[in-house]
């Protein structure tokens, strides 16, 4: 029996990408028997791997969402951006930062890195406002 929304929404990513119950089994901690009745209940029987290689780079890397590629343009990989986002965000291992800088910032003197920017001053925009206006404020 599935107890969490998150296994079932991982079941249906994981059959999406074209996994059969036993690796999907093994993934969410269930018995394989336990997957394919959730998979039968939901419409997500029958030879989805099949499916999913002729469909290679035609759905959507977090949703699985059917994609329309435009010609002559870039290949797209997320039907959204909130599917990037969220890829992205559970994915953070498989980002390839190169441009990441470490600075002290001028107004607090803690070290910070900044991703992309190599003249960064400050590490917040509240050390900025300190720094910039001694702390003065609408209220000093």
């Amino acid at each position: 029996m599935l107890t969490t929304e998150g296994q079932k929404n991982s079941i249906i990513k994981s059959r999406n990408r074209g996994l059969g119950y036993g690796t999907i089994a093994k993934e969410v901690g269930l018995k394989k028997d336990a997957v394919a009745a959730f998979c039968r209940r939901n419409g997500l029987t029958g030879n989805r791997a099949g499916k999913v290689s002729e469909e290679m780079g035609r759905c959507c890397k977090e949703c699985g969402a059917a994609l329309v590629q435009a010609e002559g343009t870039k290949k797209r990989v997320f039907c959204c951006g909130e599917c990037r986002k969220k890829w992205w965000k559970e994915h953070p291992e498989m980002l390839n930062k190169k441009a990441v800088y470490t600075h002290i910032c001028a107004g607090c003197g803690r070290a910070f890195t900044a991703y992309g920017n190599s003249k960064r001053k400050y590490c917040s925009h509240n050390c900025y406002i300190k720094d910039r206006f001694k702390g003065g404020g609408e209220g000093d």
